[in-house]
């Protein structure tokens, strides 16, 4: 036993203890302590200064931190990793029967996916008995800024990790009304994050309107999202807004209900 009294499990040769740090670093960020200096990782971790600073630059050099030069903070990147614990979790098999009412209901075709980098990357699809122009599979990426779920994922970031993937992220005009200007989908990120919804007019595919909406953790963190695609023959965005998403929303909330249980 240690000190406390807490039994001191025996660690196999081959555990890796440098690893076992650069967790212990990234565990220590979260909603309270979001952007930490060196002397605050080190602090929490034990270890000294020196050591939690390389740590903290080799993270930012792969990619799952950023710094400006005095704090540094989780990036989009760390995403990736919770993508392997959601999917261990059956998060897709959670959403699916859900998604699946859903379509059932409305006749359009819905998606869950998750933010890694500067994609979207679909775990989830049911498509509806509807044409759609688009062809997405489990696992395609696209890129964030172009869909509404790209929208309400960049909204759930917390706004220094926002302002970094603004800062770094090429957004390439996919078509006429894609948003191209950083400015521009700052303003239209926030309306996400204020409104609770994002609906994206023809910005990745000609004539496909759709219309996502967050999925939270039992924190209230945003860990994926889910839409409702459907084409400007079917419906404008005014029909989208008043018969699409409200059931969307009952849809998320339930599965909500669902990941607060096993999440």
């Amino acid at each position: 036993m240690n000190g406390s009294g807490t039994a001191v499990r025996k660690r196999s040769r081959d555990f890796n203890q440098s690893l076992e740090r650069g967790l212990e670093i990234i565990e220590t960020f979260g909603p309270e302590a979001a952007h930490q200096t060196v002397s605050e990782v080190a602090t929490k971790t034990g270890l000294t200064r020196a050591t939690a600073r390389r740590f903290l630059i080799t993270l930012v050099e792969l990619g799952y931190m950023v710094t400006d030069g005095r704090t540094f903070a989780l990036s989009p990147r760390v995403l990736g990793l919770g993508y392997s614990f959601l999917s261990g979790l059956g998060f897709p098999n959670v959403a699916l029967p859900h998604l699946e009412r859903l379509v059932a209901e409305v006749d359009e075709s819905s998606e869950a996916s998750i933010l890694d980098g500067n994609d979207v990357v679909y775990v989830t699809r049911v498509p509806g008995t509807k044409l759609m122009t688009i062809a997405v599979n489990i696992g395609s990426r696209m890129p964030a800024h172009a869909t509404s779920m790209g929208r309400v994922l960049l909204a759930g970031l917390p706004d220094q990790e926002l302002e970094s993937y603004l800062a770094s992220t090429i957004l390439k005009p996919i078509l006429p009304r894609t948003v191209t200007d950083a400015a521009t989908l700052r303003e239209r990120v926030m309306v996400a994050r204020s409104d609770g919804y994002a609906i994206v007019d023809q910005e990745l595919e000609e004539g496909l309107l759709a219309v996502a909406v967050p999925i939270h953790d039992r924190f209230g963190r945003v860990i994926a999202a889910i839409n409702l695609s459907t084409l400007i023959t079917r419906h404008t965005v005014d029909s989208v807004r008043d018969q699409l998403l409200p059931p969307l929303q009952r849809c998320a909330a339930m599965i909500d209900r669902d990941l607060a249980n096993v999440v």
